[in-house]
């Protein structure tokens, strides 16, 4: 939001995904809604804050703004995944919301629109176990 924080990514996902856990909810002030990204370097880490937030992850934010920039996987076999916010990129255009997680923790007070695949939060950790 201020641009404290500048960051070059070698390649964008173009699919989105949006994140209904508790954790992000109070993280993003509603939904985390991001996209995977490779090659992701920090230009300059003077504003950037990081946070460990779980035993398997950490999320960068401004520490200037408070906008929420990242969130990466530490450990296990995810490691190193990095998703960033799609507000946080300069351009958007073609990326699409193609997931969703810990649907059955969402709250009712909103809902995104559209068909996607939906996953609650006993499916998330069948597929990922405690790396997500």
């Amino acid at each position: 939001m201020c641009g404290a924080v500048t960051f070059t990514v070698e390649e964008v996902a173009m699919e989105a995904s949006a994140c209904h856990c508790g954790m992000c909810l109070r993280w993003a002030g509603g939904p985390w809604i991001g996209t995977q990204v490779k090659g992701f370097a920090v230009e300059d880490d003077a504003s950037l804050g990081v946070v460990v937030s779980s035993e398997w992850a950490e999320r960068g934010f401004c520490r200037r703004c408070g906008s929420s920039l990242f969130y990466r996987i530490t450990r296990g076999g995810y490691e190193g995944n990095t998703s960033v916010s799609i507000g946080a990129l300069d351009d958007t255009a073609g990326i699409t919301l193609t997931m969703e997680y810990f649907i059955d923790v969402k709250p009712d007070t909103y809902g995104l629109a559209g068909e996607r695949r939906r996953m609650t939060a006993a499916e998330i950790h069948a597929v990922f176990g405690n790396d997500v």
